[in-house]
């Protein structure tokens, strides 16, 4: 028999994200002769002496701000898994991830302000306000940086996402 082609079918399968204990263990040397203890330095975290890694502290970002998550739903999801992730402990993981994008933003704020021409845009939305179940107006703004001369003809720049 001689290969005559393929049929291929392809289906869409979704893999759930899983929870992992990573573990890292830093093994102590002693020099026997004059008894100096060495350790390797521990690998650097975004937020020290805490439990979570990088990767849950993207999640928990993203989960909250892209995906509209609160943090008593996600800790729902969590304990679904079997895993306990307290409220308290996620907000003071979600206000140090703020302080540790602040420089990005300062730089972002930065380059957006110092031109000439700079659009806003004030856009209200409703906000679940905590406790009542009614929402509030919330307020986003948008500052937009303009480097074309007023009255260009210049093409309009286009951002190519990948």
């Amino acid at each position: 028999m001689q290969r005559l082609g393929e049929d291929v079918s392809e289906q869409l399968a979704r893999v759930a994200a899983a929870f992992k204990v990573i573990r890292t263990i830093r093994h102590k040397l002693c020099c026997p002769d004059c008894g100096h203890i060495e350790q390797p330095a521990m690998p650097s975290l975004p937020i020290e002496h805490s439990i979570a890694h990088p990767s849950l502290l993207a999640d928990i970002a993203v989960s909250k701000f892209a995906d509209h998550q609160p943090l008593y739903r996600q800790s729902e999801i969590a304990a679904r898994d079997g895993v306990t992730l307290d409220r308290a402990s996620m907000g003071r993981w979600i206000g140090q991830i703020a302080e540790l994008c602040g420089p990005l933003v300062e730089a972002i704020q930065r380059y957006v302000l110092v031109p000439g021409k700079v659009h806003v845009d004030d856009t209200p939305v409703a906000v679940l306000a905590p406790g009542n179940g009614k929402t509030v107006t919330g307020r986003f703004w948008v500052y937009v940086r303009d480097d074309h001369r007023s009255g260009s003809t210049e093409r309009k720049r286009e951002f190519i996402r990948t």
